[in-house]
């Protein structure tokens, strides 16, 4: 079912709870609505990086969202930071984008696109994508 908020992918490293990180997205997508709710003219609405959204204990989680109001998380750990989260949202967006202009995809589908999905764990395993 599409709709506001609604979950197209989740993508976990193996070695992480999946119900804790879907926990988080979810937390930071409630986290997200209140920037944007709460968006000033001293917010550039043209920078689709909200930063780091919340303080967490093991996790950093960043949010990003698109000229559509497609909102992307990141959750990293503390223990192996990201190197440039711009970047990584940079990429994701850019594969995201790919997504959608092909015609075999329905948006508000849950995404099972492979490139899609091999950007996405290529960047959860540190490897930058040209």
């Amino acid at each position: 079912s599409s709709g506001i908020n609604a979950e197209y992918g989740v993508a976990t490293d193996p070695t992480e709870d999946a119900l804790k990180m879907h926990f988080l997205v979810h937390t930071s997508i409630d986290v997200i609505e209140e920037k944007l709710s709460s968006a000033t003219a001293a917010n550039d609405p043209r920078d689709l990086y909200l930063g780091q959204l919340y303080p967490n204990e093991d996790y950093r989680i960043y949010g990003y969202v698109t000229n559509t109001k497609i909102k992307i998380v990141v959750i990293e750990t503390i223990s192996n930071p990201l190197k440039d989260a711009r970047q990584v949202f940079s990429q994701v967006h850019s594969a995201y984008i790919s997504l959608v202009c092909n015609p075999f995809y329905s948006p508000g589908e849950t995404i099972t696109s492979q490139p899609f999905l091999q950007t996405v764990t290529a960047l959860m395993r540190g490897k930058a994508i040209a």
